[in-house]
């Protein structure tokens, strides 16, 4: 399925730049349909407030939201004219707590999100939540940014994180029309387990499904040879002058991976390339 409706979340116009750039690009390479959600956050947690004052704090702080939304959509839309392109806005405010359900119904017919990365400096609460709204409540794959990072003028060498699980499947599949258009798609498969069933030729069946697809695929069996995953591919990302990274996202639990740390938190921690990743 091709990338017709794109979707980004825009919370700071200009310290997310380089996402709404990226959107725009991606989106003029796919011939799509943009759409900007102007985010204005309430960060009031109801229950904090002295009795008689929580309606009257928990009411100006969505007013506040909702002024800064239609701020973010006011610069947004001139960025958007200058571009040209098919593409709208849509200003919504919304408190902490109910992000995931707002987002999620606002970006599930979307074919993919354009995010920034959730983590690092100037990275807040939201930032989180919004890529984890498109993923488990949108059920769609996102395509993270790093700041001052460009969206590549072609996506010529791709590397997939290959781990046999469901969630890098479901990663693969979605990633198809940009594989599909690639030069060199890399799977890249860390310690493959001895018992395996593709023991005796990991990434092999994976190799011949996108084979079948027209996705000039070869596997990589790297050692790890460094503390964690993501450091490993992030070195054979490096290695291989990669323009993005299509990975499996959560294959433990969120809870799991923000207290303990994971492929994927740490992955986006790190990333200093796009990444395109789905649940």
């Amino acid at each position: 399925m091709a990338f017709k409706t794109i979707t980004t979340i825009i919370t700071d116009p200009v310290a997310e730049r380089a996402t709404l750039d990226a959107a725009i690009a991606f989106t003029a390479r796919e011939s799509g349909h943009l759409d900007v959600i102007c985010l204005g956050v309430d960060r009031t947690q109801p229950g904090i407030y002295y009795s008689g004052t929580s309606a009257i704090a928990m009411q100006t702080s969505l007013a506040e939201a909702d002024t800064a939304a239609a701020r973010v959509e006011e610069e947004v839309k001139s960025i958007l004219d200058t571009a040209g392109g098919m593409s709208a806005t849509h200003p919504v405010a919304a408190q902490t707590g109910s992000l995931a359900q707002i987002l999620g119904n606002y970006t599930r017919l979307s074919d993919i999100a354009v995010l920034p990365k959730p983590y690092g400096d100037e990275r807040a609460h939201e930032h989180e939540a919004i890529v984890e709204a498109a993923l488990f409540d949108a059920r769609i794959p996102v395509l993270i940014i790093p700041p001052n990072t460009a969206l590549p003028a072609s996506l010529d060498t791709i590397v997939v994180a290959w781990n046999e699980s469901r969630e890098a499947l479901t990663a693969v599949r979605h990633a198809l029309p940009v594989l599909q258009n690639a030069k060199v798609v890399n799977i890249a498969i860390i310690d493959p387990p001895v018992h395996a069933p593709d023991r005796s030729d990991p990434g092999g069946a994976l190799s011949q499904m996108l084979s079948r697809h027209g996705v000039p695929a070869e596997v990589s069996i790297l050692a790890k040879t460094m503390p964690r995953v993501s450091e490993v591919i992030e070195r054979h990302m490096t290695d291989l002058n990669a323009d993005l990274l299509v990975m499996g996202a959560y294959g433990h639990s969120r809870l799991r991976e923000s207290i303990l740390g994971g492929a994927t938190r740490n992955t986006l921690q790190m990333a200093e390339m796009p990444v395109l990743m789905a649940h």
